[in-house]
């Protein structure tokens, strides 16, 4: 219980510096990479960004773990998406293997079962989404992807 509120002053200095360092490794190697690291997320990009954060918590709070070993460890994740999303674009079936096809679950006003199944989704889940993003007449939906 000692430790609850404020352990000692060396510990709380050295979070928040490495705090800052890592946060200016992530916007920079963000930056540097371009918008696909933060935009279009697919699967495999979603699990990349979820590494990357876990990395950066793990290296700020963890004394374990010095910001050279996580820093590196970051920065490699980022060229690593970078090589595999370069590879994806200049081939078709490593495209095809790391990407996910996209299915039309919902048309012209009808939700497509067979699809939904295929997705692991329910009417309710798609319904939340179009109503997130601003519609409250499905009639106005041609579809959803």
């Amino acid at each position: 219980m000692d430790m609850l509120m404020f352990d000692d002053l060396e510990k709380l200095g050295r979070i928040l510096l490495t705090t800052v360092m890592v946060y200016v490794l992530i916007v920079t190697t963000t930056k540097v990479s371009g918008k696909r690291s933060t935009s279009q997320l697919n699967n495999f990009d979603w699990i990349v960004t979820v590494m990357i954060g876990s990395i950066g918590a793990s290296t700020i709070l963890l004394e374990s773990i010095p910001f050279v070993e996580g820093g590196s460890s970051i920065i490699l994740l980022y060229v690593l998406q970078y090589l595999v999303t370069k590879y994806a674009s200049i081939s078709p079936p490593f495209s095809q293997f790391i990407l996910s096809d996209p299915r039309i679950v919902f048309y012209q006003g009808q939700f497509l079962p067979e699809a939904l199944r295929a997705e692991r989704l329910t009417q309710q889940e798609v319904e939340c989404a179009m109503r997130s993003e601003g519609a409250n007449d499905f009639d106005e939906i041609e579809a959803v992807v």
